[in-house]
């Protein structure tokens, strides 16, 4: 599984809301990450258009982020060929492909990638309603050179979760920040990431540094402080972890909190902490692909109305309640206004002072790459 790709149980959401769609009329597309979106959210955004209302709108559904950018590169390399011989199909074999959507999920992670490649074109956030209400960080992220490269819907956080019971039962104090990972009565009870990035970041963060640190060398402590790590971890893995916890193999692991809610609801024994340092944060982003060039007046306009939509004050709360991750407008709205259910979860509502402390992971040179891959090699190689 990669980073942002979540294990959600609910339905997923694959629907075309029109009424009679004609071959040649044009539609506003959607792809988007499986379960991001709740299901009920397409027909309230109908429900709410004042024009265009006839035209078609299609969200289809796929299980993986890593999916979903393999499909902007391959539209990408398929732009301007020459386009297949359709003359002699067979009756009743449809060959018709989708066509490229209007817009799709990317995760922030890809975003540097995407732009370098060109396989995303950039959005004009005049046309949103909302973006002036968005906070700063979040602009941030999807700003290049002056240039709007996505539309953040919702974000996440690497967070530590352990077993209630095993730490009631054994007389263990709940952790609170990523320096309890070191700690020796829970050595070779933790599960890791297997993400270098995540790892390495959490162990600068317990630091005082940035995950964002540009010079790995610098840091004279941080080599001895991720072999004392190596030796407090059971395992590291990007999938495994949560299921590892709920066998007692471990008693806490570091996991991201999309996973981990959809992990509480099903088990009460489960608990989780932002950490008191802060953590590494992720955005899921609408972005346009570069290989779609459809003017239609109605396209345009669903467009940026589907992204003000996202970040309504009233359809906020319930995206982050249903999809497991956070609108960035909830930071936004007087808590007072929000369900009681969200202002408890300290996931999806966590202080002010715990996102200062928290950092997007920010493109690194191929210098410092190489540093991480280096250390990694060596920390793991470690006994």
């Amino acid at each position: 599984m990669d980073r942002r790709s979540f294990l959600l149980g609910i339905a997923a959401l694959s629907t075309t809301l029109t009424g009679c769609n004609s071959p040649n009329q044009s539609a506003f597309r959607v792809r988007l990450l499986k379960n991001s979106i709740p299901v009920q959210l397409p027909n309230q955004f109908r429900n709410q258009l004042t024009e265009f209302k006839e035209t078609p709108i299609n969200f289809k559904p796929e299980s993986q982020l890593q999916t979903l950018f393999t499909s902007l590169q391959t539209w990408k390399q398929q732009a301007g060929k020459v386009a297949p011989d359709r003359s002699f199909n067979l009756p009743f074999v449809s060959n018709s492909e989708d066509p490229v959507p209007d817009l799709i999920t990317m995760g922030d992670y890809w975003l540097s990638v995407a732009i370098r490649q060109k396989l995303i074109q950039p959005l004009d956030p005049k046309t949103w309603q909302l973006w002036n209400q968005l906070p700063d960080r979040w602009k941030q992220v999807v700003t290049r050179e002056n240039q709007v490269w996505g539309a953040p819907y919702r974000w996440g956080a690497t967070v530590i979760v352990y077993r209630t019971d095993i730490f009631r039962d054994r007389n263990l104090k709940p952790p609170q920040d990523w320096a309890d990972l070191w700690r020796e009565d829970l050595r070779e009870r933790i599960a890791l990431l297997d993400q270098p990035r995540e790892t390495i970041g959490l162990t600068l963060k317990k630091l005082g540094q940035s995950y964002n640190t540009a010079d790995l060398s610098k840091i004279s402590n941080l080599e001895a402080e991720l072999s004392a790590l190596n030796r407090q971890t059971r395992f590291y893995s990007t999938d495994s972890g949560l299921q590892s916890l709920l066998v007692d193999d471990v008693w806490m692991a570091v996991a991201w909190s999309t996973d981990v809610l959809q992990a509480m609801k099903r088990n009460s024994t489960i608990a989780a902490v932002f950490p008191n340092s802060g953590s590494a944060l992720f955005t899921d982003l609408w972005v346009r692909p570069a290989t779609v060039s459809n003017q239609d007046k109605a396209i345009q306009s669903l467009l940026a109305q589907w992204i003000s939509f996202c970040w309504q004050p009233s359809i906020a709360p319930q995206l982050s309640l249903l999809s497991q991750a956070a609108s960035p407008i909830l930071s936004t709205l007087d808590p007072a206004t929000l369900p009681e259910s969200l202002r408890q979860n300290s996931l999806l509502v966590p202080s002010s002072q715990l996102l200062d402390r928290s950092e997007f992971l920010e493109p690194i040179s191929d210098a410092t790459i190489e540093q991480y891959r280096t250390l990694w090699a060596k920390i793991r190689a470690s006994v």
